[in-house]
């Protein structure tokens, strides 16, 4: 078991240690510092191995502490008509029966696996048990600080936060012993990295259950959650009789391992089918634009439906949760003045919801897959003019984009604000509309102007940039953390608009600098 373990170990750290090598060697920074024989150098790979060691420590409790504190904690602050005891407990029951299904630790085809059982050819039994119990090992120890914490918090006993662990424990073995049982009676494998739409539906419906029946004023009873946690902890303890006395293993993962690793390797040929089905190939489509207008102009037209279609629906459920915002306000007179103090101080929230809800992303992986992967190939496509030229034209395209929702979201938030019992200062209402715009203009901005300076792509479609990629983990965390900021709407406001102006001004500096020699193939 022992050596099970230190080979499963040393399998995942290699893999981990030489990501970790490439990675530093894409930073502009650091790789002209660095050898070419970069994965041959003893003390790199030391440095390597302790970062490695260190991320697999902190991975034991940071992943527990944000599922805890954003699926649990946070939304808590959201409901004030039901006791946080019983609704800490709720929230946790309902949360952990979803990733009793979604995520087993058993059924995950990781690489890993194939190495050991299908290249060196490990015993699969010892090999899953081994494994298996060192997850189920650090989900206990990793998640039982942190329940104390948030539960004991909440009022929740102590009594019930140290269950509340093996609880989770247990969900997942009921789960992983009705897979095995479903594939030693009828062949049926679960995997958990292609959930089907059946389990879909089933998470959608029980998050409802979750999030949804707190708003109307119903939670379990702490006795209900209780009754819950003790019967899943006997059930897990049969499940894990089953777990262990498994006899089919090897047969289980080779089939599983088959088909996931030759999806692996159609991936990027699925991708591509898949985006050229949304691409229009109407041989009709014109335009009387002339050079660079004229391909930006039959891009835009061909691809509606990647372009415009999601922000389209965007709008649309915006504008229907302004409506339905606006309904419960006749119904509920507190929900109406709790959510005129929100709007005054909650700005700030809106940061992260017009980040999550932009789509520069899709834009610029479009532009490359169908446009710039081919024409980045000919000398003139870079030369600086044409490459400033093309780059004025399609942040102008992006703008109107993500402007769609951002001009439901804006006006729809003063509307709140108005009729919810207003403002003081009508200011107020004007920063709401033209902060959200701002946000929007910004994201624009911002996600056309790190492809340009950063672009992350080969000419295989594949993301070869570790600074793209710590660009765009930087702005995530930026964005989320400000979900933490308190300030009144028209401080914020103010503050927001001048940044993004002068944002929008340095980036357009930099790209006028620095894009004509950035903007290049990667090899």
């Amino acid at each position: 078991m022992i050596k099970t373990l230190r080979i499963s170990f040393s399998l995942r750290n290699t893999y981990r240690v030489n990501g970790i090598l490439y990675s530093l060697k894409q930073l502009p920074l650091i790789k002209k510092l660095l050898p070419d024989v970069l994965y041959g150098v003893r003390g790199l790979k030391i440095f390597a191995n302790i970062l490695s060691a260190l991320w697999e420590v902190v991975s034991i409790f940071l992943g527990k502490f944000l599922y805890l504190l954003l699926m649990v904690a946070l939304p808590m602050g959201l409901y004030h008509q039901v006791p946080a005891r019983a609704l800490f407990l709720h929230l946790l029951v309902c949360l952990t029966v979803i990733g009793a299904f979604a995520n087993t630790y058993l059924f995950d085809p990781g690489r890993d696996k194939y190495y050991a059982m299908i290249l060196l050819r490990m015993d699969a039994r010892e090999y899953t048990l081994v494994n298996y119990a060192y997850a189920m090992g650090k989900l206990v120890i990793g998640m039982l600080p942190f329940v104390l914490w948030f539960g004991m918090g909440e009022g929740v006993p102590l009594w019930i936060c140290l269950l509340l662990p093996l609880f989770v424990a247990g969900a997942k073995l009921i789960s992983a012993a009705f897979s095995l049982r479903s594939y030693q009676k009828k062949g049926r494998i679960t995997n958990e990295n292609g959930l089907g739409k059946y389990m879909w539906l089933f998470i959608l419906f029980m998050l409802g259950v979750a999030y949804g029946l707190p708003a109307v004023g119903v939670v379990l009873p702490v006795w209900g959650s209780v009754a819950i946690l003790l019967a899943a902890i006997l059930l897990g303890c049969v499940g894990l009789r089953k777990v262990l006395t498994f006899p089919l293993y090897r047969p289980m993962y080779q089939e599983l391992l088959a088909k996931t690793l030759n999806q692996m390797d159609e991936i990027g040929n699925i991708s591509k089918q898949q985006s050229q089905r949304l691409i229009s190939a109407d041989g009709n489509i014109t335009s009387n634009k002339k050079g660079f207008e004229y391909l930006n102009d039959l891009f835009v037209k061909r691809h509606q439906k990647i372009l415009w279609r999601s922000s389209k629906r965007l709008a649309f459920v915006c504008l229907c949760l302004i409506l339905g915002a606006l309904l419960v306000f006749r119904l509920s007179p507190d929900f109406r003045e709790a959510t005129n103090g929100l709007l005054l101080i909650y700005l700030p929230y809106f940061v992260f919801i017009m980040y999550a809800i932009n789509r520069g992303t899709n834009f610029t992986r479009a532009l490359f897959m169908n446009c710039d992967h081919s024409l980045l190939t000919y000398s003139f496509y870079k030369q600086p003019k044409f490459v400033l030229k093309l780059f004025q034209i399609r942040l102008w395209e992006i703008i109107k984009v993500n402007l769609l929702p951002a001009l439901v979201i804006g006006p729809g938030l003063a509307l709140l604000l108005f009729a919810s019992g207003g403002t003081d200062n009508p200011l107020n209402y004007g920063v709401l509309i033209v902060s959200i715009l701002c946000l929007s203009v910004f994201f624009s901005v911002h996600y056309l102007t790190i492809y340009y300076l950063l672009q992350p792509y080969n000419a295989g479609t594949e993301t070869k940039s570790a600074t793209y990629q710590v660009v765009l983990s930087a702005t995530y965390f930026v964005c989320f953390f400000m979900m933490r900021l308190k300030m009144p709407t028209l401080t914020f406001g103010l503050w927001t608009i001048a940044f993004c102006l002068l944002y929008c001004v340095v980036a357009c500096v930099l790209i006028y600098r620095l894009a004509p020699k950035t903007f290049r193939l990667r090899p």
